[in-house]
């Protein structure tokens, strides 16, 4: 049988250029003939939007920005801009600011010029979400879809070591999620493979000297890829979990995917050796998982959830939600005896090779 597939690019303005941002920002503002523009970022990054923003008439500039959006920070702000009559959204920062203004364009349909500081890479998806009483909601929404991005790797000199390390492997979860996702194909699959190079070369650059740009020039290139190829491919097992981690025991967003992802690796090696073949060629090791770990250990990446908060009680019901959510496209079928192994695992930061999924998997 030939090659057959169904594959769909999403439409979107990417400017990319170090010390642009300003310049950027401005020319999208102008050529969307905006007049009422909301800038949305936290009091954290603050000083990093006034100076993007420096060239632009600011109409309302919004700071109440918390990580998982929750439903009623998101009302607020919806509020904000209807009561502003505002017609452009410009958010600078990493995903909860991104995830703020996407949740306003939901029901709006407000356009987006997204400015990121992160690695986080909402900013390249139609996804969305969204938390209210302990429970993450996720979808997807032409309306969310940033107009355009402006990346500019200065923006992201200020963000600290650990978190570049933690929003960097986030990005590589993308990746990586994508080569099993629902909507797999060669087109995401060839992007997801050149962002997991681009990381692996960009973010050891990174953490040995932060002031570098060629390292976070890469790194960024990388997680663009990757919210590319995620956005294309859909959420996979990893993200899954991530999801119900984060949304009901509302561990931090970042250094979560980048604790899960060598479980979730590890668990379905065994049963995609095309995907872990792609990885490990990419990484430059023998093994997918034996290529992450490298590196991971090169970064000084988190290693437990226990020490993110997550307790040994959570874990019943972790594994209830995700297995309610997880695709049934995943690669090695998922039950309630191996989601508990996995995140019990993971919660206590047990290497990988200890645990032997990709054996038990193809056998």
């Amino acid at each position: 049988m030939g090659l057959e597939f169904h594959h769909e690019t999403l439409g979107q303005r990417v400017l990319f250029g170090s010390g642009k941002a300003a310049d950027n920002v401005a020319a999208e503002v102008a050529r969307l003939g905006a007049k009422r523009v909301m800038v949305i970022a936290s009091e954290f990054e603050a000083p990093i939007a006034a100076r993007v923003t420096a060239q632009i008439e600011v109409a309302l500039t919004h700071h109440d920005v918390v990580q998982h959006v929750p439903l009623e920070t998101a009302e607020r702000a919806r509020a904000a801009a209807a009561e502003h009559g505002i017609d452009l959204l410009v958010c600078v920062g990493g995903g909860s600011t991104t995830g703020l203004a996407k949740a306003i364009a939901l029901t709006s349909g407000l356009p987006i010029v997204a400015v990121p500081t992160t690695y986080a890479g909402s900013e390249a998806t139609n996804v969305w979400g969204l938390t209210e009483a302990a429970r993450k909601t996720t979808g997807v929404d032409p309306r969310v879809l940033p107009e355009a991005v402006v990346y500019d790797a200065e923006l992201t000199v200020t963000l600290p070591a650990g978190l570049s390390v933690a929003s960097g492997l986030n990005a590589l979860a993308h990746c990586i999620d994508s080569l099993w996702a629902p909507r797999v194909d060669p087109i995401n699959s060839a992007l997801a493979v050149e962002g997991i190079r681009a990381l692996g070369e960009g973010l050891p650059k990174v953490t040995a000297n932060p002031s570098d740009l060629t390292g976070r020039e890469r790194t960024l290139y990388g997680a663009y890829l990757a919210a590319v190829a995620f956005a294309s491919a859909g959420s996979g097992m990893h993200h899954k979990i991530c999801h119900v981690l984060g949304g009901t025991f509302n561990l931090p967003h970042a250094q979560t995917h980048a604790t899960v992802l060598p479980y979730v690796l590890a668990f379905n090696e065994g049963a995609a050796p095309e995907a872990a073949r792609r990885i490990a060629q990419a990484l430059g090791a023998k093994t997918a998982v034996d290529g992450l770990n490298a590196l991971r250990a090169a970064l000084g990446a988190p290693t437990n959830l226990a020490d993110l908060g997550f307790a040994e009680a959570d874990i019943p019901l972790a594994v209830e939600l995700s297995l309610a959510a997880i695709p049934a496209s995943n690669p090695r079928a998922v039950d309630a005896a191996g989601l508990t192994e996995l995140l019990s695992a993971a919660r206590e930061g047990i290497d990988t090779r200890a645990v032997a999924w990709a054996e038990r998997a193809a056998s």
